[in-house]
């Protein structure tokens, strides 16, 4: 009687540790540029898109650009590069974009092998009439027609 539930706890935690180290390894951090550049296995950085070095080959359909610190307002005025390559269709509001969050990981040569991406673009942000939406504002006009 007692091997039974011996074996039957055994295999409880077996089936916990299982799926937890499953769980770890499918999860991605989310790392700083600098760590990022050193990565060996997949995470997420994000940055902002220095223009001034995008190159896209339409034969490979390869993206070469380079992101630098989030808080910089230039790239000169930034601390940390990454040199990143990508691999696919560039999302269509690429140029527009301010910032992109990027999935991969580190390759040879310390270039960030990027698998996905996402871009994020300001005028998403925008009203219509070109002012940035504010959920303050939107809570107070909200709060004035309801009579609160």
């Amino acid at each position: 009687m007692k091997a039974k539930y011996i074996i039957g706890a055994l295999i409880i935690v077996v089936f916990v540790v299982w799926g937890t180290s499953a769980f770890l390894t499918t999860t991605v951090q989310y790392v700083p540029i600098e760590q990022a550049a050193v990565a060996s296995r997949t995470v997420q950085v994000m940055g902002k898109i220095d223009f001034d070095k995008v190159k896209y080959d339409t034969d490979k359909s390869c993206l070469e650009f380079a992101i630098y610190d989030a808080e910089a307002a230039t790239p000169q005025a930034a601390q940390s590069h990454l040199q990143v390559v990508y691999y696919g269709v560039v999302p269509g509001n690429f140029d527009q974009a301010t910032s992109v969050v990027l999935k991969g990981k580190s390759g040879a040569d310390g270039t960030f092998i990027a698998e996905q991406m996402l871009v994020k673009c300001p005028s998403k942000y925008q009203g219509e009439g070109g002012e940035y939406q504010d959920m303050k504002k939107h809570d107070e006009a909200v709060g004035a027609s309801t009579g609160a």
